[in-house]
């Protein structure tokens, strides 16, 4: 399936300028098994867009967005990083905006290595209630606690929207490039200007969609409260793509629920919404 389902003219490798990668990895999960169906929910829902963005008067989709097949990960973490790495690389070689749909958060690493490789300047903008700065050893290996703390050996990142974190990852944390939740909604998007005026000027955004408060995300993981929600979220992004060149993102983290199909439909609109206001520039 397509992403929004446009017509084939829009959606040619060649010719778009955006690829989506689905990644339906859930290899990691140990709470709540489902988000290898997010990747597919989301291209569901997409088909329901209304394809004029209303909030940056724009029709991003002329652009051209091309979905490949799924990506077809192992089971093991180190395997999928690298199969995702592979099937990235090439995509950012030909100057594409990569798209990869998890998920878990794991893929992320594998399509910041392919970034990394084609942009050696990247800064990446993490959005997550979630630290994700646990260490990785030999016993334990990678899982989707330590995301982050791979991502720090790689390049300069910023988390914004961290809500949740153990004793350990607390000592590792540097407060100048993270922005709690509870900040921005004291501060607003102000309190995170400090921290964003440290990224490069290319830039690669994650995006766990716990990050959102769970009155407006339930379909996650490991919901946290006192999330930010759907305007705080867009407007930080917003901010982001005025000032530097976005060149990939992925949108992880969904656990689509029959009951609540709003949240696939809010991941959907979410990465069209990005693109336009990337676009629209």
């Amino acid at each position: 399936m397509d992403f929004a389902a446009l017509p084939q003219k829009y959606t040619e490798y060649k010719t778009s300028k955006t690829v989506v990668l689905p990644i339906p990895y859930d290899g990691t999960a140990t709470l709540l098994k489902g988000s290898d169906r997010g990747p597919q929910a989301i291209l569901e829902a997409s088909s329901r867009l209304t394809l004029f963005d209303l909030e940056t008067n724009f029709e991003v989709y002329r652009q051209g967005i091309c979905t490949l097949p799924p990506a077809l990960p192992r089971d093991n973490p180190c395997d999928m990083i690298d199969e995702v790495r592979q099937q990235a690389a090439p995509l950012f070689r030909d100057g594409k905006l990569v798209v990869g749909l998890g998920g878990k958060h794991l893929v992320s690493i594998g399509l910041i290595q392919a970034a990394v490789e084609r942009y050696s300047e990247l800064s990446v903008v993490h959005f997550d209630a979630h630290a994700d700065l646990r260490p990785i050893s030999a016993e334990v290996g990678y899982g989707n606690s330590c995301v982050m703390t791979r991502v720090h050996e790689m390049c300069e990142c910023v988390q914004i929207g961290v809500r949740s974190m153990d004793r350990e990852e607390r000592v590792k944390v540097d407060l100048d490039r993270m922005v709690f939740a509870r900040d921005l909604h004291y501060h607003g998007v102000s309190a995170a200007g400090d921290a964003l005026d440290m990224i490069s000027d290319t830039v690669y955004l994650t995006i766990d969609l716990d990050v959102l408060d769970p009155s407006c995300m339930p379909s996650v993981e490991r919901p946290e409260p006192g999330g930010i929600d759907w305007y705080m979220l867009t407007r930080l992004i917003r901010q982001v793509a005025s000032e530097k060149r976005i060149v990939g993102l992925d949108v992880i983290g969904l656990v689509p629920q029959p009951h609540c199909p709003a949240a696939d439909f809010l991941a959907a609109k979410l990465i069209y919404r990005v693109l336009s206001m990337i676009f629209s520039r």
